[in-house]
């Protein structure tokens, strides 16, 4: 079997990490075959080599990392999942961290540190060089997720009276440039960003032309203790591919690039439907039973909660579904419509607060949009359920309650499902990870309340 793999593999000479290279690869291990195992994962980027430590049980993964610890390296490291990066620094030796976090910029540096135990970060701190190590130090001195710890310290900079030749000749020159930069910074004698030029502006224009003239307008700057969440807003909404950080007194301390401001939109992103769907903000495939438990349990237990004020309101109408069985069959079709369409408002709503297309200048026309969705939604399902209503069980006004029951919860549904998250947000709550249980709970409650009181009322 692990022959064929191997013929499979190399017929196909591709990089991908698909199911048949991780078999192999996890063959390999079990062998003990070191030098098969680097075969098989040279072709691969580090980016798929993270993802290969994070889809294997964690035995297999330390017996991988004990046969392929010489070739871990930090490209890797900075792209592995949070929950598991600590796991594999603790079984890499001493002299594989070290050379590895050597080859990363600060801020992938900094990234990696954040989320270790203080041995662990003591380790590699003491790994880097001495300058390295201060500006680590520096960068962990500013407030977690702030645009300190975001940016990179190497930066690129030039006096802003320069030339575009005398710019060439100093890149030319210099020794220590990142291996990645976007922009030159423009500083003044006290290190205050002048402005930018990009790397294409720079090599196609005359030696003789000033830097100052041909200066990007997307300047800006963002200051070390802003949010991380609001420099990537920033990036997305102003399509910056750079920007420098500069502290309380407005001098350069470092550069952000987008790959970094991206990586937390999408941090953003995967947060808010974790959030949204109650498994925590940090879930992931590669955390264990216990921690998966720990994540899952507050969430369900105030659904729980939730549907016991539920099942209240249904305990007040106990007669009336007695005297007509046919009301337990239709209350779960009222719950069930109510519950989407408030998640589907919810989405919206939590989706627009998220990349601030919904704030309070347009609040109400937002909920006015809504309602006016769901009353409609509310209205043609009603001719719908009404009609199927009458003719299952043969009774029209079970029908017309159904219908009356249905406008309701989802008119209901659509406001609770804007006005939460924007009332949480004012308050300062994150809607996405509060909004769905109060919108699920207001929805179910409704629905009963009102098909069940309508009933009442109509029928009995």
């Amino acid at each position: 079997m692990m022959a064929e793999r191997q013929v499979i593999l190399e017929a196909e000479d591709d990089e991908a990490l698909d199911p048949r290279r991780v078999a192999a690869i996890l063959d390999a291990v079990e062998a003990g075959d070191a030098a098969r195992l680097r075969d098989l994962a040279e072709p691969l980027h580090a980016a798929d080599i993270a993802d290969l430590l994070e889809q294997i049980s964690p035995a297999d993964r330390r017996d991988l990392l004990g046969l392929y610890s010489p070739e871990i390296d930090g490209d890797i490291l900075s792209e592995l999942d949070e929950s598991i990066r600590e796991e594999v620094i603790e079984a890499l030796p001493r002299e594989v961290i070290a050379e590895a976090v050597r080859e990363l910029e600060t801020d992938d540096v900094v990234d990696i540190l954040e989320d270790l135990e203080e041995p662990q970060q003591e380790l590699i701190l003491g790994a880097l060089e001495d300058a390295d190590r201060v500006a680590v130090e520096r960068a962990l001195s500013y407030p977690e997720y702030s645009a300190g710890r975001l940016m990179q310290r190497e930066v690129v900079v030039a006096p802003h009276h320069w030339t575009v030749g005398e710019a060439i000749d100093f890149l030319r020159q210099s020794e220590n440039l990142p291996d990645q930069f976007y922009h030159v910074i423009l500083i003044d004698p006290r290190m205050k960003p002048q402005g930018y030029v990009t790397l294409g502006r720079l090599l196609s224009s005359r030696r003789d032309v000033a830097l100052r003239d041909i200066t990007e307008d997307s300047f800006r700057t963002v200051q070390a203790t802003e949010e991380e969440a609001e420099v990537a807003y920033i990036f997305n909404q102003y399509h910056l591919i750079s920007c420098p950080v500069v502290d309380e007194n407005d001098r350069l301390v470092g550069v952000i690039t987008i790959d970094d401001a991206m990586n937390v939109l999408d941090e953003e992103h995967e947060e808010d439907m974790l959030r949204l769907a109650g498994v925590g903000d940090e879930s992931s495939i590669a955390d264990g039973l216990v921690a998966t438990v720990r994540s899952r349990f507050p969430w369900l237990f105030v659904n729980l909660i939730a549907a016991n004020l539920a099942a209240l309101v249904i305990s007040h109408f106990e007669a009336t579904i007695a005297s007509l069985v046919a009301l337990a069959a239709l209350m779960p079709i009222v719950a069930s419509m109510g519950g989407n369409a408030g998640t589907q408002s919810l989405t919206v709503a939590v989706r627009a607060l998220a990349t601030r297309d919904l704030t309070g200048s347009n609040a109400w026309r937002v909920i006015r949009r809504e309602a006016g969705v769901g009353l409609i939604n509310g209205l043609a399902f009603a001719c719908i359920m009404g009609a199927v209503g009458s003719f299952w069980f043969g009774m029209p006004m079970l029908g017309a309650v159904l219908g009356a029951a249905l406008i309701c919860n989802l008119f209901v549904a659509a406001l609770a499902g804007t006005i939460v998250p924007l009332l949480l947000d004012r308050l300062g709550l994150d809607p996405a990870l509060s909004s769905g249980t109060f919108v699920t709970t207001t929805t179910d409650v409704v629905g009963f309340f009102a098909f069940l009181g309508l009933a009442t009322v109509v029928l009995t």
